[in-house]
């Protein structure tokens, strides 16, 4: 089976890096659809065989040019997209608090920007609210753990 990103015939499976470093977390400016120029968590479709956490370090390599080290699992969503009656998008995401371990940050092939935003940036980027809230439950922990 090929995988259809749109109008799927089963929902995908996507996996996010939420890489905080002090008081500052990673988002990415995608560089094509679904979310065509908007920011977001470093992130994307699990590959079959693929383990959760191997894909949340791939994803981070390839979008951000760091190596992150997967922690906690900080939450499981539902995104979708309708178009009409129909089904543009869908998604479940799983979401992991990450910690940089190496690399220096720059924009991998399907990203225009990758920049560290502190908590008082995220409101003017105009986030899914259910992403502007892990985010800020990943700061708050990071900083609980000093990561």
């Amino acid at each position: 089976m090929i995988m259809q990103r749109e109008y799927p015939e089963i929902p995908l499976i996507g996996v996010g890096a939420i890489i905080v470093q002090e008081d500052r977390v990673v988002l990415v400016k995608r560089g094509h659809p679904p979310l065509l120029g908007q920011w977001s968590i470093p992130g994307g479709v699990l590959e079959v065989g693929e383990l959760l956490k191997d894909a949340a370090i791939r994803e981070a390599r390839e979008e951000t040019g760091l190596t992150v080290e997967p922690g906690e699992l900080l939450g499981v969503f539902d995104r979708i997209v309708r178009e009409g009656d129909k089904i543009l998008y869908h998604y479940v995401l799983i979401d992991f608090l990450c910690r940089r371990t190496a690399g220096e940050l720059h924009p991998g092939s399907d990203a225009d920007e990758v920049l560290w935003f502190r908590e008082e940036e995220l409101k003017p980027l105009n986030l899914a609210q259910d992403t502007e809230d892990v985010i800020r439950r990943a700061l708050r922990e990071a900083n609980g753990r000093k990561l």
